[in-house]
């Protein structure tokens, strides 16, 4: 599956709509965000059951504001609309399967618990 480009308008309903998202916010200007380009695409034929995402952070600085993004790469993995992974920094291959089977491995029930628990200890 090729990946998708998110903007302001189509963020929140890709994630909320999918099971497993994983969201690259990257810019042409950065060198590892070019060299870790191919490793994403790569994965995403691998991963047919993941949506994967790119936010390009020059287009959608909005985007990336509202995303808390302060260096890039960045990547964020969502699982039942729910954020269960955000690092900055360029995967190699192998990390970055092991990190889509992790989250793949996320039970929904879970993910929903530990986000309510999140939500209760920010108020």
């Amino acid at each position: 599956m090729a990946t998708v480009d998110l903007t302001v308008d189509t963020f929140g309903t890709t994630v909320a709509e999918n099971d497993t998202v994983l969201v690259d916010f990257w810019a042409a200007w950065c060198g590892p965000c070019r060299q870790f380009a191919p490793v994403f695409e790569a994965a995403s034929e691998q991963h047919p059951d993941v949506v994967f995402a790119k936010v390009d952070t020059e287009a959608e600085q909005q985007l990336a504001a509202m995303a808390g993004i302060t260096s890039i790469p960045t990547l964020m993995a969502f699982r039942g609309g729910v954020l269960v992974f955000s690092q900055a920094g360029a995967l190699p291959g192998s990390a970055l399967g092991e990190l889509l089977d992790q989250v793949k491995g996320l039970e929904i029930a879970e993910v929903r618990r530990m986000a309510e628990e999140q939500a209760v200890s920010s108020h």
